[in-house]
């Protein structure tokens, strides 16, 4: 797979991630009385773990790019999802609309949250991956990679659930604190794969330092 297939996997997977968590955003799952998350935390997450891999990658720029491109799809599926749900059903599959509203049906309220929530996180990801890159002299990626998404992921978290279920959820700030745990566990996890996903081949390497060695 070339460089640049692989930057268009990665912004692939990455939009696809947006626009799942956005339809699972409804659903709150509970996995103890503690920890009550919406569905998507966990899809979610694995767009942090792009936005780094495209950062490491192919550089700042190209990670704001992305971030564009993935808000786009987002505001796309949106009005494809209305759209839909604006068609007239079949007569003889009237339940099927109720299930499509339950399920896909995004109010305004979620949208506004996903959308805050996603802009400002997603910019300070880059922003302080950059930064801590540059601090590290290129070094450390495991760093860069944990404490851009923590501090984002942070973030993301406060913004959605506050704008999305304030007035709604008996206990915002544990739920808060519940969503952002498991997405630290996620963040721990998906570390290897960062470091895989932005490993250097042999041919890059050599590429490399040939590229370096005088004339």
């Amino acid at each position: 797979m070339s460089r640049d297939q692989k930057l268009i996997l990665l912004n692939i997977i990455f939009a696809t991630s947006l626009v799942i968590a956005n339809v699972l955003a409804g659903k709150l799952v509970a996995f103890s009385e503690t920890f009550v998350v919406p569905a998507a935390v966990v899809v979610y997450a694995v767009s942090f773990l792009i936005t780094d891999v495209i950062h490491e990658e192919y550089g700042k720029q190209q990670a704001k790019q992305t971030i564009i491109f993935g808000f786009v799809a987002q505001i796309f599926a949106s009005i494809m999802i209305y759209f839909g749900q604006l068609l007239p059903v079949a007569p003889f599959a009237q339940e099927s609309q109720a299930a499509y509203e339950t399920l896909l049906g995004q109010n305004a309220r979620f949208v506004l949250a996903s959308g805050a929530a996603y802009l400002t996180s997603q910019f300070v990801d880059v922003y302080i991956f950059s930064t801590v890159k540059k601090m590290t002299s290129n070094r450390f990626k495991w760093m860069r990679n944990n404490l851009s998404t923590a501090s984002s992921q942070f973030i993301d978290t406060t913004i959605f659930i506050t704008i999305a279920f304030a007035g709604s959820v008996p206990n915002l700030w544990m739920m808060i604190l519940s969503q952002y745990v498991i997405k630290l566990l996620i963040a721990a996890i998906d570390t290897p794969i960062f470091y895989w996903l932005t490993r250097q081949n042999k041919h890059e390497q050599s590429t490399k330092v040939e590229a370096k060695q005088p004339a």
